[in-house]
C-alpha cells in the first residue's frame, strides 16, 4: 500500500513468509531479504499485476490479506479463494462483505474473487464474527478509503494493534485498534519507513507448554507478557510455575511436579487462543484425571486427536469438545503433522513420550515455527530432521 520504500525488522524466516514474498513479487512488488538480520525490504511502488496465482493462493490462508490493499491501492483485484491448513471452512465472505459496504464491485466465480472501485468509500461495517484476517484487510482496505470507516465487533489481537502501528507510521489515520470498534480516516497516500515486528506470541506459548510437558525449568525471552496472558493462567492453573524474569519469563514445574487437569475453551481474544488448543491438549494427555478441552473458534481443529492416540492419549472428541483422561506414559510412535498446530501438538507429545517418535508432513511446523528443532536441541531435546 506504501509508495515509497518499507523495512521491517525481526521477520523469521518461514516457509509462509517465503510464499508471501513469492506472491507479492507476482503482482510486482520488489522484495530484498536480509537473513542475517531477518529484516526484509519492500517496494511497492510498481505494481503491474493485479491477478494472484492460483498455485502460491492455495498454499496459505493469508494470500488473501492482499485482496484489500490491491483494492485500496490500485481499485481492482483478482484472487483465488485461499488456502492453507484444513482445519474448517472459513470463508471470506465477511472480507467481502467489508469491501462493498465500502462500494467495491465484487464478483466470485470460477474459484476467484475478482473487486473493483474507483476509490473506495469509508462505511460503517459490522463483523458477525471478530475474524482477525477480515479485520485486517478491512482496515487496510479502510487506511487509503474516502472518508471514515468505522469497523465493529472487530477482532483485538495483539497482531492486529501492530499492523495498525505500523500502517500510522506510514501515514494512516487509524484509532480503536486493541478494542472492538476501530476507526479509520482514509488518506490518499501512504509513505514508507522502517518497523519493527511484535514477537510471536504462539511460539512463545508453544515453547511455554514445552518447559511444562517434560517438566524442564525454561527462560524464554523476548517476548510480551500481556500477549501471553491466557496462557500463563492455564499453565498455573495446570501446576506449572510460571514467573516473570529480568529478561522474559520462566516456566519450571510446580512443587508436587504433577500436572492438575483443567478445562480450556478457545476464545477470540484476549481469551484463550484456538493456535495453542493442540498443544495444551499435549500437555494435558499426562494431567492425573480429566480435563475437557472445548474448540469454539474452528470446527475442524482437532486432527491431532487420531495422532496423539497412536501415542497413548486417552481422548475422546464429543461435538467441539475433546475429554482428555491422563495417562501415566506416552509411548513413541510414527506420527504425521497434519497442519501447523497439530505438528506442533505431536512434537511436544514426542518430546515426553517413551522411546522414539518419526513425525511426518514436517512442513506444517515449518510454516509456523523458524528451525524450531533448533531450538529444542538448545533446551536438551534429542532431536533430529531426517530426509525422507
Amino acid at each position: 500500500m506504501a509508495e515509497e520504500k518499507c523495512v521491517i525488522h525481526d521477520v523469521p524466516a518461514l516457509s509462509d513468509v517465503f510464499v508471501m514474498e513469492d506472491l507479492l513479487n507476482e503482482l510486482g512488488v520488489r522484495t530484498k531479504w536480509n537473513k542475517r538480520a531477518k529484516t526484509i525490504a519492500i517496494n511497492s511502488s510498481n505494481i503491474d499485476n493485479i491477478a494472484a496465482p492460483y498455485e502460491l493462493a492455495r498454499k496459505m490462508r493469508a494470500s488473501f490479506l492482499v485482496t484489500g490493499p490491491l483494492l485500496a491501492k490500485v481499485g481492482k483485484v483478482k484472487m483465488p479463494l485461499p488456502g492453507g491448513c484444513q482445519i474448517g471452512a472459513r470463508p471470506v465472505d465477511l472480507h467481502i462483505k467489508g469491501f462493498m459496504a465500502m462500494g467495491a464491485k465484487v464478483k466470485s466465480e470460477h474459484g476467484y474473487v475478482a473487486a473493483y472501485a474507483r476509490r473506495l468509500k469509508g462505511a460503517n461495517i459490522y463483523l458477525d464474527f471478530p475474524s482477525v484476517g477480515a479485520t485486517e484487510n478491512i482496515m487496510m482496505a479502510a487506511a487509503r478509503a474516502s472518508g471514515q470507516t468505522i469497523i465493529e465487533n472487530c477482532a483485538a489481537e495483539p497482531e492486529i494493534v501492530d499492523l495498525s502501528n505500523f500502517l500510522n507510521s506510514l501515514g494512516a489515520d487509524i484509532r480503536g485498534a486493541g478494542t472492538d470498534t476501530i476507526k479509520i480516516n482514509g488518506v490518499k497516500r501512504l509513505g514508507g519507513g522502517s518497523y519493527t515486528i511484535i514477537p510471536d506470541r504462539i511460539e512463545a506459548g508453544t515453547l511455554m507448554v514445552a518447559a511444562a510437558i517434560t517438566k524442564g525449568d525454561v527462560i524464554i525471552e523476548n517476548i510480551v507478557i500481556d500477549h501471553l496472558k491466557p496462557m500463563i493462567a492455564k499453565l498455573k492453573e495446570a501446576g506449572v510455575n510460571v514467573s516473570e524474569v529480568k529478561n522474559g519469563i520462566r516456566v519450571h514445574p510446580g512443587e508436587s511436579g504433577k500436572l492438575i487437569p483443567i478445562d480450556v475453551k478457545t476464545m477470540p481474544y484476549p481469551g484463550f487462543p484456538t493456535d495453542m488448543q493442540a498443544q495444551f491438549m499435549s500437555l494435558l494427555t499426562l494431567a492425573e484425571g480429566t480435563s475437557v478441552v472445548t474448540e469454539t473458534v474452528f470446527e475442524n481443529r482437532f486432527m491431532h486427536v487420531g495422532e496423539l492416540k497412536r501415542m497413548g492419549a486417552d481422548i475422546k472428541i464429543d461435538s467441539r469438545s475433546a475429554v482428555v483422561e491422563g495417562v501415566n506414559i506416552l509411548s513413541g510412535a510414527q506420527v504425521k503433522a497434519t497442519d501447523l498446530r497439530a505438528g506442533a501438538a505431536v512434537l511436544l507429545t514426542a518430546l515426553a513420550a517413551d522411546g522414539e517418535t518419526e513425525i511426518s508432513d514436517i512442513y506444517h511446523i515449518d510454516r509456523g515455527y523458524y528451525r524450531f528443532d533448533e531450538k529444542l536441541r538448545s533446551l536438551g531435546a534429542n532431536i533430529r530432521r531426517v530426509k525422507g
